[in-house]
């Protein structure tokens, strides 16, 4: 299964047999004042700034998502989507609950993006899906429904399956759908760990599309999250993530590291080509 995306100059392959996508998830004013009080008062170099980090530090798609309050989603997104565009060569993953701000956005992107993202809610199939057919876009699909998320594997595999079904009844094909079953916090839960780790090889075996997860959710409210963080990716990856959603400075290495292992670096080329510019950058 390969999903193809690009921007107007580049294009990534996201598949199973080849090196693990990172999509990198700093562009999100949740939880970041600065990056909220620079799209507040438009000032769009503080994220160009940041996506060009993201990039240098190994990200290979970058998510965008301007929803904070104060922020007018509908006039401030294409606008960030261009700037964004202008400065990284790097497909854009457009992470957006609001329809017609999502609307605006597709309208100024060059190349093929991934959409940030649909449910199993009927509302947002209704709302999302059609416009992911009419540009042309990959979407990711949340194992989420108007029932919440399921606490069992099977339930997210149904609502992925349904998911996908969905997209097909609009043209939109089976690897243009990426999974994301969802990790939630060990913290408040301890089970929901392998919950999420099953779904994840049940997604892979049974419909055998392309996964992402937002990796970092399971260490939430837990301390030293950076262990927690990698040791849950390396599971991940390999029972069927192939484009994580990540903070790609904090992972790179530790990803590099999974491919290897899993025989997705031929020679380990890439593996080393990271280590000498780790060593480089020391001395």
């Amino acid at each position: 299964m390969e999903t193809r995306v690009s921007s107007a100059v580049q294009e990534v392959l996201i598949t199973a047999g080849g090196p693990t996508v990172l999509i990198g998830e700093r562009i999100n004013p949740s939880g970041k004042k600065k990056l909220a009080e620079a799209l507040k008062n438009s000032n769009f170099d503080v994220i160009c700034k940041e996506a060009i980090a993201q990039v240098e530090a190994g990200a290979d798609v970058l998510d965008i998502n301007v929803a904070c309050p104060g922020v007018d989603e509908i006039a401030v997104l294409p606008k960030v989507v261009k700037k964004v565009m202008a400065s990284v060569d790097v497909p854009l993953c457009i992470d957006i609950n609001n329809p017609g701000a999502l609307k605006e956005a597709l309208k100024v992107y060059k190349g093929k993006p991934i959409v940030n993202s649909v449910t199993g809610e009927e509302n947002s199939l209704n709302q999302i899906l059609p416009l992911v057919k009419k540009h042309g876009a990959a979407v990711i699909g949340l194992t989420i429904d108007d029932e919440g998320i399921p606490k069992e594997a099977d339930r997210r595999v149904a609502i992925a399956s349904k998911i996908i079904e969905r997209a097909a009844s609009l043209g939109i094909p089976a690897e243009d759908v990426i999974i994301d079953c969802l990790a939630l916090s060990l913290g408040a839960d301890g089970k929901v760990g392998m919950v999420v780790i099953e779904a994840i090889r049940k997604v892979k075996a049974e419909l055998g599309v392309n996964q992402t997860l937002g990796a970092s959710n399971i260490s939430f409210g837990l301390p030293d999250r950076n262990l927690v963080n990698n040791t849950f990716l390396a599971m991940a990856i390999s029972s069927g993530v192939t484009c994580p959603t990540v903070d790609a400075a904090r992972v790179r290495t530790a990803v590099l590291s999974i491919d290897l292992i899993l025989g997705r670096d031929r020679f380990a080329q890439r593996y080393m080509r990271d280590f000498r510019q780790r060593r480089s950058q020391r001395e």
